[in-house]
């Protein structure tokens, strides 16, 4: 059965791509498809937002989108040290300096951490708003590609568990269809790898994929420091 999807959410914050970083060992690109269930009942597990950043397109737009933002994360770097020395010199020399110079190093350190909060959610605000369609411009070719694949493989249900409100507490590791999805988008897409390709996934499948009942594995996260 197709379905449409609405909507792809994911849960990264401010300027990394590494928030994409793979959440368990995937299947590697030469493994069979996932073992027969009873007939009739073939199901499979998917990892949407793990199969987006399998996919060479992607990784490419990804990757161009986190060069995009690197001039604003440098930005925000320099800011953050500007301040950092000014709390320095305050905390070092602050009971040497006069009321003046005293009270006017305060205002500068509150005004450049006004400029940074300011500038920070600026950039987060633009770059998820960017990384959300692009995201879900290359989730809704994968919804077209594992439609072929579950018509093409037998398979009555394909779930997502990305999600930690996922109903899936438990699923073996021969179901998961991630890799092999990625594997047949890139195929169609015919979008090369890009040059900067990080190294593929260990080729060892560990037996099952567990999720505990309080929510699973969820996709890492950075903070800007």
């Amino acid at each position: 059965m197709k379905r449409t999807l609405a909507r792809f959410v994911m849960p990264m914050v401010l300027l990394s791509v590494t928030a994409f970083a793979q959440t368990g060992s995937a299947a590697p690109a030469t493994a069979a498809p996932a073992q027969n269930a009873p007939a009739g009942t073939r199901i499979g597990i998917i990892n949407i937002q793990q199969a987006i950043v399998l996919t060479n397109e992607g990784k490419r737009d990804l990757e161009a989108l986190e060069k995009k933002f690197e001039p604003q994360r440098t930005n925000l770097t320099n800011l953050q040290k500007e301040i950092q020395t000014m709390q320095d010199q305050l905390k070092t020399q602050g009971d040497k300096l006069n009321e003046d110079a005293r009270t006017k190093l305060v205002r500068d350190i509150e005004a450049k951490q006004k400029t940074y909060q300011r500038q920070l959610e600026d950039a987060q605000g633009d770059y998820q708003g960017q990384q959300g369609e692009l995201v879900n411009r290359v989730g809704q070719k994968l919804m077209q590609v594992i439609d072929k694949y579950a018509k093409d493989n037998g398979y009555s249900l394909i779930v997502d568990v990305s999600s930690p409100q996922s109903p899936v507490l438990w699923a073996a590791a021969s179901t998961d269809v991630t890799q092999e999805v990625a594997n047949a988008f890139n195929a169609q897409s015919g979008v090369a790898a890009p040059a900067s390709t990080p190294a593929a996934p260990s080729a060892s499948r560990p037996s099952a994929v567990n999720r505990p009942a309080t929510g699973g594995t969820t996709t890492p996260r950075t903070t800007p420091k």
